[in-house]
């Protein structure tokens, strides 16, 4: 299968971050650590999932988190990164938690920014069953429409730029293997078993996920972003980057 990745990094001593953006989101992200003065001359690695933003994809009715698992793996193989620090919003939190099940040896940390960990974390991706058709362009345009009109913060800008950063017939595969993790894939004991130390980040929107008071019981440390809900790159950068800094050890506790 064709595949080309478009990437941003910066290589240099030390263990990297690595960045995997979510459903409808890109790389730049998260290019914004290269100005951050708390990460100066920090490597890391962001890149663009398969069929999303600047990355091809020959064949998008084969993607699934398995398969973008896979991806990050042969992207990091690529720039020869052999430990890293690790940070995943949504689905790429997903394909972070899959990847860093699989290469327990190899993940330093890991953030995950509202990546599924349970079947309440399917709003968006559970739509492919809830609001099912058969005509790939018709699904998205409806899903735009109903992202659009949501509540939550930063909802609006996000649907705005879907057409942009994702392609349509990506988009069955990606969400039915989603749903499909969630609900039988056994991923908040994945979550909590991994041996690396392990924050989970969501908008305070979502404070009443049910699985939170579990989470920091086993020790996973919890940060809240103001003002935000799903979106925290989106509502509040500075917040998400500041307690980003913070576990990563980059600035010290105030």
């Amino acid at each position: 299968m064709d595949l080309n990745i478009s990437s941003l990094h910066r290589l240099g001593n030390g263990e990297p971050i690595v960045f995997l953006h979510g459903f409808g989101s890109t790389k730049e992200d998260y290019a914004d650590i290269a100005r951050l003065p708390a990460f100066a001359g920090r490597p890391f690695v962001a890149y663009d999932a398969p069929g999303c933003g600047d990355s091809e994809c020959g064949d998008l009715s084969a993607l699934s988190i398995p398969f973008l698992v896979d991806a990050a793996r042969a992207v990091l193989n690529r720039l020869d990164v052999q430990r890293f620090h690790l940070v995943g919003h949504s689905m790429g939190g997903l394909t972070s938690l899959m990847l860093a099940h699989e290469e327990r040896e190899r993940v330093l940390s890991f953030i995950d920014i509202e990546g599924n960990v349970a079947p309440e974390d399917c709003f968006l991706s559970r739509q492919i069953v809830s609001h099912p058709s058969d005509d790939p362009q018709r699904f998205f345009a409806d899903f735009i429409d109903r992202n659009w009109g949501a509540p939550d913060f930063s909802s609006s800008l996000y649907a705005a730029s879907l057409r942009h950063k994702v392609r349509a017939g990506a988009v069955r595969g990606i969400f039915t293997s989603m749903v499909h993790l969630s609900d039988h894939g056994n991923l908040l004991a994945r979550f909590v078993d991994l041996p690396c130390r392990k924050m989970f980040m969501f908008g305070e929107q979502n404070a009443g996920l049910s699985y939170l008071p579990h989470l920091q019981e086993s020790g996973v440390t919890l940060a809240s972003i103001a003002h935000s809900g799903h979106f925290p790159m989106y509502s509040n950068p500075v917040e998400m980057w500041k307690r980003i800094a913070l576990f990563l050890g980059h600035i010290a506790p105030e």
